[in-house]
């Protein structure tokens, strides 16, 4: 129920509402800020100590 009325809020509003300006600049460049932060930290080496898992040695 809760999402029927957000869709039709989402189609009715436009209408009812005027026409906004655009936003600054600045707030443009917010996601993409944040987007390049996560590819950062994703592809960035981790500072964790990983177990020495010998491989050799059989229990």
């Amino acid at each position: 129920m809760l999402l029927a009325v957000l869709t039709v809020l989402l189609l009715v509003l436009p209408l009812v509402l005027p026409p906004l300006p655009p936003p600054p600049f600045i707030l443009l460049l917010i996601p993409l800020v944040i987007m390049l932060a996560l590819l950062f930290l994703a592809f960035a080496p981790s500072k964790v100590p990983q177990p020495h898992l010998d491989i050799s040695s059989s229990a």
